[in-house]
Protein backbone atom coordinates (compact mmCIF):
# COMPACT_ATOMS: atom_id res chain seq x y z
CA UNK A 1 0.00 0.00 0.00
CA UNK A 2 1.19 3.67 -0.94
CA UNK A 3 0.21 7.23 0.18
CA UNK A 4 0.67 10.52 -0.54
CA UNK A 5 1.77 13.26 2.18
CA UNK A 6 2.64 16.04 1.72
CA UNK A 7 4.80 18.01 4.04
CA UNK A 8 5.51 21.44 4.90
CA UNK A 9 8.55 22.91 3.44
CA UNK A 10 10.93 22.64 6.74
CA UNK A 11 9.81 19.17 7.39
CA UNK A 12 10.53 18.34 3.67
CA UNK A 13 14.24 20.14 4.16
CA UNK A 14 14.73 18.58 7.54
CA UNK A 15 14.25 15.09 6.02
CA UNK A 16 16.23 15.26 3.19
CA UNK A 17 19.01 16.04 5.06
CA UNK A 18 18.37 13.51 7.21
CA UNK A 19 18.37 10.69 4.39
CA UNK A 20 21.37 12.27 2.84
CA UNK A 21 23.93 12.82 6.38
CA UNK A 22 22.55 8.70 7.00
CA UNK A 23 22.57 7.13 3.68
CA UNK A 24 18.96 5.81 4.23
CA UNK A 25 15.89 6.73 2.16
CA UNK A 26 13.25 9.20 2.91
CA UNK A 27 10.86 6.43 3.29
CA UNK A 28 12.70 4.97 5.88
CA UNK A 29 12.43 7.40 8.57
CA UNK A 30 8.67 8.20 7.63
CA UNK A 31 7.94 4.33 8.05
CA UNK A 32 9.97 4.83 11.23
CA UNK A 33 8.14 8.03 12.83
CA UNK A 34 4.84 6.42 11.92
CA UNK A 35 5.43 3.22 13.55
CA UNK A 36 6.37 5.27 16.79
CA UNK A 37 4.04 7.27 17.08
CA UNK A 38 0.98 5.06 15.79
CA UNK A 39 2.18 2.48 19.00
CA UNK A 40 1.97 5.97 21.17
CA UNK A 41 -1.10 6.92 19.83
CA UNK A 42 -2.72 3.94 20.17
CA UNK A 43 -1.75 3.31 23.73
CA UNK A 44 -3.21 6.66 24.30
CA UNK A 45 -6.40 5.55 22.68
CA UNK A 46 -6.39 2.16 24.87
CA UNK A 47 -5.86 4.23 28.14
CA UNK A 48 -8.79 6.75 27.93
CA UNK A 49 -11.34 4.09 26.55
CA UNK A 50 -10.21 2.06 29.84
CA UNK A 51 -10.80 5.17 31.49
CA UNK A 52 -14.26 5.55 29.77
CA UNK A 53 -15.55 2.60 29.99
CA UNK A 54 -13.86 0.29 32.05
CA UNK A 55 -14.41 -3.35 31.73
CA UNK A 56 -13.13 -4.43 35.09
CA UNK A 57 -13.12 -3.46 38.55
CA UNK A 58 -10.22 -0.89 39.58
CA UNK A 59 -7.97 -1.62 42.60
CA UNK A 60 -6.16 1.10 44.80
CA UNK A 61 -2.68 1.74 45.59
CA UNK A 62 -3.19 0.46 48.63
CA UNK A 63 -5.03 -2.58 48.01
CA UNK A 64 -2.28 -3.93 45.83
CA UNK A 65 0.33 -3.27 48.19
CA UNK A 66 -1.51 -4.87 50.98
CA UNK A 67 -1.59 -8.46 48.73
CA UNK A 68 -4.66 -8.27 48.83
CA UNK A 69 -7.04 -11.17 46.85
CA UNK A 70 -7.89 -9.07 43.68
CA UNK A 71 -8.76 -11.90 41.68
CA UNK A 72 -12.61 -12.87 43.42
Amino acid sequence: MSITVRLGETLEKRLNELAKVTGRTKTYYVRQALEEKLDEMEDIYIAQQRIEEPEEERWTLEQLERGDDLED
